[in-house]
């Protein structure tokens, strides 16, 4: 009996030193996990939400990525229509320069890519048929001088003639004749000063008919494009020698298609990048819209100004546009400022900067529509500072991250 209750009380024995050491241990752990909670989460803060993560980089690391800092932009991307076009100029700011003269090259003044104001010298010619001129109005003016001195001697001879016509009939021929001749010679004076005066016009285009060389002149302000002679080039008459641009009058036209054009409507706004650009946004105006088919399709050329930076454009460059037919603007940021992991979508957010470290959070988003290298963006988690979204580099912060966590949990889907 004796050795039964010895046996029982060690049993018991033992399942109470079990039970005090399995109590300690699940202590210990609690203690453990409201230790990580306190140095994850400072006094006061809220747990992050559900995808929120952070990244952190030093000085060197921030400078490295290239990270760009903007907030979100209010864009149509819903009520437009999508359409191409390219950049185009009106031919009054678009100028060939040949010479009315044939001749040779003296001095070119101008190189490709260079701005010339209206009237600014490009080059100079010798021409024979210019000498010529000049020296036949030389010999006009001798004509014409030998003119005025008869006429001087038959005024006077009219005027004594005319008195002796009075009192003899044989006179009165003779005066008759006078008058006559007088006539002719003033009719000859007015026809040497009109030649006078056409030659003039012509000498004058080189802009000093004092001199045998011709100064070609640009007839508009702008950038030459092509310089198609050389020194010593023999030129001809018509025969392009410059081409000038004044990209000041830049527009674009846009091709809409039949089933679209009634609602495009003057003075509506078009957002356009150019196709083969870095995605540059441009903005315009609608001035005017086309009458007629363009070349046997159904689209019509409506024509919109550029409202900003013209500059920058050449003529022919092809564009992706949006023409803006209603007004839902919605917070958009551009299409790399989105990240895709583990099946969702996700900015980033500069938190702060303390001792040259920098904060970023990771927010989980929602897309909708996109357009012109925008997309339309709802946070589904709030946030405060709007104005440091991460729009450019947020595939560099993704990868940190990725090296933080082992390389293992996120994935482009």
């Amino acid at each position: 009996m004796n050795n039964k209750i010895k046996i029982y009380s060690g049993i018991l024995a033992a399942f109470i030193i079990a039970s005090v050491f399995s109590f300690n241990a699940c202590n210990k752990k609690a203690e453990g996990n409201k230790t990580e909670g306190t140095e994850a989460h400072k006094e006061g803060e809220e747990a992050p939400a559900e995808g929120v993560k952070e990244v952190h980089l030093n000085e060197a690391q921030y400078k490295a990525t290239g990270v760009v800092l903007a907030g979100f932009e209010k864009k149509n991307l819903s009520e437009v229509i999508n359409t191409n076009g390219y950049t185009k100029l009106p031919p009054q700011n678009q100028a060939q320069v040949s010479v009315p003269l044939a001749g040779t090259i003296k001095t070119i003044k101008v190189i490709e890519g260079q701005y010339v104001k209206m009237g600014q010298v490009l080059a100079t010619l010798q021409s024979i048929a210019y000498n010529n001129l000049r020296l036949e109005r030389e010999k006009l003016y001798e004509q014409l001088h030998q003119s005025e001195v008869n006429l001087d001697y038959l005024k006077l001879e009219y005027a004594r003639q005319k008195e002796l016509s009075d009192e003899n009939v044989n006179a009165k021929k003779v005066f008759q004749k006078v008058r006559s001749d007088m006539n002719m010679e003033e009719s000859k004076i007015k026809g040497l000063q009109s030649q006078i005066r056409i030659l003039s016009q012509n000498i004058d285009i080189g802009g000093n008919s004092d001199s045998p060389i011709i100064n070609i002149t640009a007839p508009i302000s702008g950038h030459i494009t092509d310089v198609n002679i050389n020194i010593g080039s023999a030129v001809e008459v018509g025969k392009s020698l410059f081409s000038i641009v004044d990209n000041s009058k830049m527009h674009v036209d846009l091709l809409v298609y039949e089933k679209d054009l009634f609602k495009v409507k003057v003075g509506q706004t078009v957002r356009f990048i150019l196709t083969n650009q870095n995605g540059a946004e441009f903005k315009g105006l609608i001035f005017n819209i086309g009458k007629s088919f363009e070349n046997e399709t159904k689209s019509v050329a409506v024509h919109a100004d550029i409202v900003n930076e013209k500059h920058t454009l050449i003529p022919g460059m092809y564009v992706n546009a949006l023409i803006n037919i209603g007004s839902q603007a919605v917070d958009a940021l551009p299409q790399e400022a989105v990240i895709k992991a583990e099946g969702r979508e996700f900015i980033f957010i500069l938190e702060g900067e303390e001792k040259g470290e920098y904060h970023f959070q990771r927010i989980e988003v929602k897309t909708g529509a996109s357009q012109l290298g925008f997309v339309q963006i709802t946070p589904l988690h709030a946030f405060d500072d709007k104005k440091n979204i991460v729009v450019k580099g947020a595939y560099y912060l993704r990868s940190h991250l990725q090296v933080s966590e082992g390389g293992g949990g996120e994935h482009d889907h």
